[in-house]
């Protein structure tokens, strides 16, 4: 794998009302081999109605909100009088609600804040872990005359990025052999995630970072990733070498997260990604992770593994990430993750 060798996969024919079985198997072929060999793919001519610079903008509306705004918006791990844990919930009638922001941490190699968004339509609350995370937690918003329009386009994005990557999955079935529905019931109560991330510019005197994003894999089925023009996206080649997987004008980035390699009886790659500082820039990414409902029984297409619930698949993998884990008290972090429970309406 070398800097330019990421493969290019056109969906130009998604667009097409006349894409026919051939088209669409023709389509899963090359999803199948990039997701085999590479595990990463540039995507161009995707059917968004959004464009690269709006949804930058959307980003930068956001980290541009006053400070106190977006920390009443913080996880609970980062401000703990804050009720929301993953997104945002209104768990009992008198708590108010508020949504899910986490705010840079320095000194980390994960030197970034997000903020997070789950589907527009209220979810069942289908389980949590023991400790108050929810999975299910419903979105709320910064207030209006401070962000006019962010929700909105938030909601339009998350759905449009849902249905193409509904339609990416059924492309994966298709190159696994399976009919195009096989996984229709990963749909169900689906809890994919919008995140928007911007990673702050390291300005000298300050002591310069390798990296802003430490080596990892996805959880999920799949990620879609629009990155800016400061690029800093590496790849780890299967001969152990990190690679840029620099920006291409108009395309979005896709990989494999570890359930669908896991799904897939190990045909597709899970690749290890990082993000590498550019000093003196800022960054602003947006990736939009493709998961099933907490509830949805997973298991290999060879069907020769014990089935399990995607919930317990994610509350572990969350165990890694930065922003769900313990430190020191003053800082605030007070979460843990703990064993999934039944969430009984």
């Amino acid at each position: 794998m070398s800097p330019d060798s990421l493969p290019v996969i056109d969906l130009s024919s998604l667009s097409s009302p006349d894409t026919d079985q051939n088209g669409n198997s023709v389509l899963a072929g090359q999803l199948g081999k990039a997701f085999e060999n590479e595990g990463f793919a540039y995507l161009i001519n995707v059917p968004l109605t959004f464009g690269h610079k709006e949804v930058f903008d959307q980003a930068s509306q956001f980290f541009q909100l006053p400070e106190a705004e977006k920390l009443r918006l913080a996880k609970q791990t980062f401000q703990r009088n804050n009720p929301n844990t993953y997104r945002g919930s209104q768990l009992v009638s008198d708590v108010p609600p508020s949504s899910s922001f986490f705010p840079v941490q320095a000194g980390s190699d994960n030197l970034k804040e997000g903020f997070e968004i789950g589907p527009s339509e209220p979810l069942v609350r289908q389980g949590r872990a023991r400790g108050s995370i929810d999975l299910s937690e419903a979105n709320v918003w910064p207030a209006e005359s401070l962000s006019p329009g962010f929700r909105e386009r938030s909601e339009k994005l998350h759905a449009e990025l849902q249905q193409l990557s509904s339609r990416l999955l059924s492309l994966l079935a298709m190159a696994l052999g399976k009919v195009p529905s096989y996984f229709d019931h990963y749909l169900r109560g689906s809890v994919s995630t919008l995140r928007y991330l911007h990673y702050p510019a390291i300005i000298p005197p300050s002591p310069q970072q390798e990296l802003c994003c430490t080596p990892h894999t996805d959880s999920g089925i799949l990620t879609l990733l629009h990155q800016d023009v400061t690029g800093g996206l590496e790849v780890l080649s299967p001969d152990g070498h990190w690679v840029a997987a620099p920006y291409m004008p108009g395309s979005l980035v896709v990989n494999i997260g570890d359930l669908m390699a896991q799904v897939s009886g190990g045909r597709f790659r899970a690749t290890q990604h990082r993000v590498r500082s550019t000093p003196g820039k800022e960054r602003y990414s947006v990736p939009f992770f493709f998961e099933p409902g907490v509830d949805c029984a997973i298991r290999s297409v060879d069907r020769d593994d014990e089935e399990f619930a995607y919930g317990e698949h994610v509350l572990s993998k969350m165990r890694g990430w930065v922003e769900f884990q313990d430190v020191e008290k003053s800082s605030g972090i007070v979460e843990r993750i703990e064993a999934v429970e039944p969430l009984m309406a």
